[in-house]
């Protein structure tokens, strides 16, 4: 499970490690342009319901955390999917389909969790 941290509150957001590394490819691609656009994910089952969106931006600190040393196979048509979604108004969707789809129970009040792969997340000190 990789951790993207966004904006100066480092925010921890858990993002299954294939899925955060095809993510990173487009919004560095989309923040290195200069331009801005929106993060968006439906809830896990196991969490309130509902969505979120993050806007990102160029001056919005955001780093990437991967448990896995090494970087996984990166696949051309995910990415491709992803910078589509990222220049249409409605941003970058992760959906339950570029996600592994066995849910793992969470704890109330953790920070926020996307896809239906979570865990829960501790921040770093």
């Amino acid at each position: 499970m990789g951790t993207l941290y966004y904006g100066d509150s480092g925010t921890p957001i858990g993002i299954e490690d294939r899925a955060l590394a095809h993510v990173k490819v487009a919004i560095t691609t989309k923040l290195r342009r200069g331009e801005s656009f929106t993060l968006s994910w439906q809830h896990a089952d196991d969490q309130p319901r509902g969505r979120s969106t993050l806007w990102l931006h160029p001056s919005i600190p955001l780093r990437f955390v991967f448990d896995e040393p090494e970087t996984p196979e990166l696949s051309r048509e995910w990415i491709e999917d992803l910078m589509r979604s990222a220049n249409s108004t409605g941003g970058i969707r992760l959906v339950p389909e570029h996600l592994d789809t066995d849910p793992i129970p969470t704890m109330p009040d953790q920070p926020v969790q996307v896809g239906v792969d979570v865990q829960p997340v501790t921040p770093e000190a």
